[in-house]
C-alpha cells in the first residue's frame, strides 16, 4: 500500500517560488520591463527548453544566470512558473485567448503536458472562438507545426468549407505546410469522388467496381462524411451482398478496426451467427480485432457448441501472445495473467453453465487461473453440487435457429403464396385483428382479407435481445407493431406506432405527439380477450429515446416498454407496464406488478398488401 500527499507538495513547492532567498534564476520578460525569480534545477527537470538555456547561459558574481523572454507577458509567465512548480493551472475567469496564448508560450517551453491539455480543452469547451478566429488559429498552428490535434480540428473543417481560407483576404501569406494535408492512403481517383461530393453533394458510381465502392466507404469514413458513409454501407448491403460474402475476411476486420459500420457489423454477424465457421477456421483468425470477436460472443444466437467457442477463445488468446509456451503445464502464474488480461472482455460472455460436466472438467478446469474467483468457485461447485444456487451471473444458453417453423393450428394462410408461419409469437388472426384496430375497424378483418402486409424487421431469437438492436434496426420505420410474448404467462403484449422511430437523439430523449397509436393484449391460450387501449395523452405517445439511454431502454409506448439494465431483455424482470395506464385508455395487463420477463419480441413493419 502507498499514500500519495500531492496536495501538500504542490502547494510546498509554490511557496518555494515566492521564496526571494535562494533563487539562482532570473527569467526577464516584457522587454525587460519585468522579471520573475526561480531555481534551476527545478527549471531544468521540468523543462527541455530550460535545461537548454541554463546550459548555455552564463552566470554573474552572485551565481544568478538569467534567461531573457521579451515576447511573453507577465500574466502567462506567471501561470507557466506555477504549472513547473506546482502542477497547478488556473483558468478560471480568464478570456479564450488568454487560454490559446498559453498553450502557445508552453508549446515554447516545451511543456507538452501542458500544451497538449490545452489544445484539446480549446477542440470540446471553445469551438465558437475556434472557429470564429478561424484565420488566426489556422495560421499560428501551422507556424508552430506542434499541434497536430488543432491541425487535424481545422482540416476536418476545411474540408468541408475550403473558401474559409482559400477565399481570406490573406490566403497569400498561408504557410506552406498548412496547404498540404497528407493522405498516402486515399487513392487519387477515390479523393477526386469525395471532393465531388463535398463541393456538389453528387456521386457518380456508374461502371466502378465493387471494391471501389468499398474503399470510397472507407474514406468517407475517414473524413467523417456521415451521409455519404453511410448510403455507400446501405449500397453494398442491398446491391453488392454476394461480393460480400466473397470478401468476407476483408470485410470483416475492416469494419471492425474502423468501428463506425454497425450496418455492416450487424450484416455480418447475422452470417456468422449461422456459419460462424467462416472467421473460426480461417487462416487469418489470429488477426481478428478483439471488437469483433466480443461482438460474434454477445450473440446469443452463435449457432456452435459453447465448448467449442471456448476452445477459439483460449486459441485466439494464446496467438496474440507468441511468448506463450504451447504446454499448458510449463505456464507460469505471470503467463496465465497475461491471457486473463487478452480475454478480459471476452470471458464474460461464455457460458459456462451450458456446457457438459466433461468437457467443463477437461476443457475449461485446466484454465481456471485465469478466470474471475467467484466464477471459478460456482463452476466446482456445480461439477459437485448442479442443484445449489449460484452467486455468478448465468448468461442464457444459445438459442438453436430453425429454418422452418413448426405450423400453428388454428392458422390461415393470408396469402396463397405464404407457405410457413409470419411470426413466432402471433397468428393470422392476431394480424387481421391488429390491422382492424389501425383501421379504426368495429368489426375484425377476416384472415383472408387482411389489408396489410406483416413485414418481420426484428426478431429476439434471431437478432439478440439488445434494447441497442431496436434502435439500429427500426430507426428510420414507420408504421411498426411491437410484439413481446410475457415469460410464464400467455400474455402477448404489443403496441402501434404509426410514426418513425429515431435513433439520433444525442443529448434528451424525445415524446412523440400522435392521435393513432394504441397498445393491446392478445387472446391467446387461457386469456379469451383482447385488450386494445388507444392513447388518450397524445403528447405521451411514443419516446425516442437519447444515445445514452439505447443500451437500456427499447420501445416505450407511454407507460409501456421493454427495459434492461443487462441490455437483455430476456434477462431479468424488468420490461415494464403501468397497471394504471395513465396515458391510455385502459390497462392491458391484469397482473399486479407492473414488470414483466419476456421469452421472445418482434417487429413488423406495416405496409399496404
Amino acid at each position: 500500500m502507498s499514500f500519495k500527499f500531492f496536495d501538500k507538495l504542490s502547494q510546498n513547492f509554490i511557496e518555494l517560488l515566492s521564496d526571494k532567498d535562494d533563487y539562482n534564476v532570473i527569467i526577464e520578460i516584457e522587454n525587460k520591463e519585468k522579471s520573475f525569480t526561480a531555481h534551476s534545477n527545478i527549471l531544468k527537470y521540468r523543462s527541455p527548453y530550460f535545461r537548454k538555456e541554463l546550459e548555455n547561459a552564463q552566470s554573474n558574481e552572485n551565481k544568478i544566470k538569467t534567461i531573457i523572454k521579451p515576447n511573453v507577458s507577465s500574466q502567462i509567465f506567471d501561470v507557466i512558473l506555477k504549472y513547473i512548480y506546482g502542477g497547478i493551472v488556473n483558468l478560471e475567469n480568464v478570456e479564450t485567448r488568454f487560454i490559446f496564448d498559453l498553450m502557445i508560450a508552453a508549446n515554447e517551453f516545451e511543456l507538452k503536458e501542458l500544451t497538449n491539455k490545452l489544445e484539446i480543452l480549446l477542440i470540446d469547451t471553445k469551438a465558437s472562438w475556434l472557429k470564429t478566429h478561424f484565420s488566426l488559429i489556422y495560421r499560428t498552428i501551422f507556424n508552430e507545426n506542434n499541434f497536430k490535434n488543432l491541425e487535424n480540428y481545422c482540416n476536418d473543417i476545411l474540408v468541408r468549407y475550403p473558401s474559409l481560407i482559400f477565399d481570406s483576404s490573406d490566403f497569400a501569406s498561408l504557410p506552406v505546410s498548412a496547404l498540404t494535408i497528407i493522405k498516402p492512403n486515399v487513392s487519387s481517383q477515390i479523393f477526386d469522388v469525395i471532393l465531388k461530393y463535398i463541393y456538389g453533394g453528387i456521386v457518380n458510381l456508374e461502371n466502378v467496381e465493387t471494391r471501389f465502392i468499398f474503399d470510397l466507404m472507407i474514406a468517407a469514413n475517414e473524413f467523417e462524411l456521415k451521409e455519404l458513409t453511410n448510403k455507400l454501407e446501405i449500397l453494398l448491403i442491398d446491391t453488392k451482398a454476394s461480393w460480400l460474402k466473397t470478401h468476407f475476411s476483408l470485410i470483416y476486420r475492416t469494419i471492425f478496426n474502423e468501428n463506425n459500420f454497425k450496418n455492416l457489423e450487424n450484416y455480418c454477424n447475422d452470417i456468422l451467427v449461422r456459419y460462424p465457421s467462416l472467421i473460426f477456421d480461417s487462416s487469418d483468425f489470429a488477426s481478428l480485432p478483439v471488437s469483433a470477436l466480443v461482438s460474434l460472443l454477445k450473440r446469443d444466437d452463435l449457432q456452435m457448441e459453447e465448448v467449442k467457442i471456448w476452445d477459439y477463445v483460449i486459441k485466439w488468446g494464446i496467438s496474440q501472445s507468441p511468448t506463450l509456451h504451447t504446454d499448458l503445464e510449463e505456464w507460469s502464474k505471470e503467463n496465465f495473467l497475461t491471457l486473463k488480461i487478452t480475454l478480459q472482455q471476452c470471458l464474460p460472455l461464455i457460458r459456462y453453465f451450458h456446457i457438459s460436466n466433461t468437457e467443463l472438467f477437461d476443457k475449461i478446469i485446466p484454465y481456471k487461473k485465469i478466470l474471475d474467483k467467484q466464477l471459478c468457485k460456482d463452476i466446482i461447485q456445480h461439477l459437485a453440487a448442479p442443484d445449489r444456487p449460484f452467486k455468478s451471473i448465468i448468461l442464457p444458453a444459445r438459442s438453436t435457429l430453425v429454418t422452418e417453423l413448426p405450423p400453428r393450428t388454428p392458422r390461415t394462410p393470408r396469402t396463397k403464396e405464404t407457405k410457413e408461419s409470419f411470426s413466432s409469437i402471433i397468428f393470422e388472426e392476431h394480424a387481421a385483428e391488429i390491422s382492424s384496430w389501425i383501421d379504426r375497424k368495429t368489426i375484425n378483418y377476416s384472415t383472408t382479407n387482411i389489408p396489410y402486409k406483416f413485414e418481420l424487421i426484428l426478431s429476439g431469437t434471431r437478432d439478440g435481445f439488445a434494447p441497442q438492436t431496436f434502435w439500429n434496426i427500426c430507426h428510420g420505420h414507420a408504421k411498426t407493431v411491437v410484439i413481446a410474448k410475457v415469460k410464464w404467462t400467455d400474455e402477448i403484449l404489443g403496441g402501434y406506432n404509426p410514426l418513425a422511430w429515431d435513433n439520433s437523439n444525442h443529448e434528451t430523449s424525445q415524446w412523440m405527439e400522435t392521435k393513432d397509436s394504441f397498445i393491446f393484449s392478445l387472446k391467446n391460450g387461457d386469456i379469451q380477450n383482447s385488450i386494445l387501449s388507444r392513447i388518450k395523452n397524445s403528447l405521451y405517445a411514443i419516446r425516442n429515446e437519447s444515445k445514452n439511454r439505447q443500451n437500456k431502454v427499447g420501445p416505450r409506448f407511454g407507460d409501456f416498454f421493454l427495459y434492461s439494465e443487462k441490455s437483455d431483455f430476456a434477462l431479468g424482470n424488468e420490461n415494464f407496464c403501468y397497471i394504471k395506464c395513465d396515458p391510455h385508455e385502459k390497462p392491458i395487463r391484469k397482473s399486479s406488478s407492473d414488470c414483466f420477463s419476456i421469452v421472445n419480441n418482434e417487429v413488423f413493419k406495416i405496409s399496404n398488401n
